[in-house]
């Protein structure tokens, strides 16, 4: 039986700071990915120059900006591996994540996707952030509900579908949802394997954006299940 293979897709823009670290996390994992496939959004920083240190152990791919999703998108097509995971610029791997989950999916083969949660790291600049959270549960991980917490088989991303490009916040929010209508396997770990930076960077901290991105997800996804209800019911009725 050939072993399966595993695709890492590393989107890009203007990451110079972070990049080596992020790529450092996944070349140190104790179960290496058979391939390194890194998409740069149009970045104009140093971010190229932080690739091709790494010679041939990854691959280097520019496009003009589109934004994160469709670099993952671009990613996905440029890749081989039966099972696809991604990693952002700023975040890191801990070193067991892809043996990991990769044991997870031959525990069971009907599992589609495996998420770990994730562990907060804040920057220095961050820290009064860090500090108002207290003990809260969110200080310390979160469900990774994230592209960079995840590892899926190929196959979950054909009957799924691509990251929707028009949003940059919300799409892997928008691509976990289709996943839970499809009825896919999703499995969380409960230890954390991602360490997510939380700095002045951060898309998230986009809120307007945040607020018209959350509000047309909340209507496709009204539509989207109203549609697959309405497919049940007519084939309920034909029987």
């Amino acid at each position: 039986m050939t072993a399966a293979t595993v695709s890492c897709i590393v989107p890009v823009f203007n990451g110079e700071r972070y990049l080596a670290a992020a790529l450092e996390s996944v070349l140190g994992q104790s179960r290496s990915p058979d391939e390194i496939v890194v998409v740069d959004d149009g970045s104009t920083d140093g971010s190229a120059a932080v690739v091709r240190r790494y010679g041939s152990r990854v691959r280097y791919f520019r496009q003009d900006p589109r934004g994160a999703a469709a670099a993952r998108n671009r990613g996905v097509e440029l890749s081989g591996g039966d099972f696809l995971a991604f990693i952002d610029q700023d975040d890191l791997w801990r070193p067991r994540k892809l043996e990991r989950q990769l044991a997870s999916f031959a525990a069971d083969p009907g599992l589609d996707i495996c998420i770990s949660h994730a562990e907060l790291l804040w920057e220095p600049a961050r820290a009064a952030e860090r500090a108002a959270l207290g003990d809260h549960r969110r200080a310390r991980c979160v469900a990774g509900y994230t592209t960079p917490a995840m590892l899926a088989r190929r196959s979950a991303f054909e009957r799924i579908g691509p990251f929707d490009a028009e949003l940059v916040l919300a799409d892997a929010t928008d691509w976990f949802l289709r996943a839970i209508d499809r009825a896919l396997s999703i499995l969380l770990l409960p230890e954390a394997l991602l360490v997510h930076r939380m700095h002045d960077g951060n898309l998230s901290r986009h809120a307007e954006p945040g607020r018209r991105e959350f509000v047309r997800l909340v209507k496709a996804t009204l539509d989207r299940r109203r549609r697959l209800a309405a497919g049940r019911r007519r084939v309920g009725a034909s029987r």
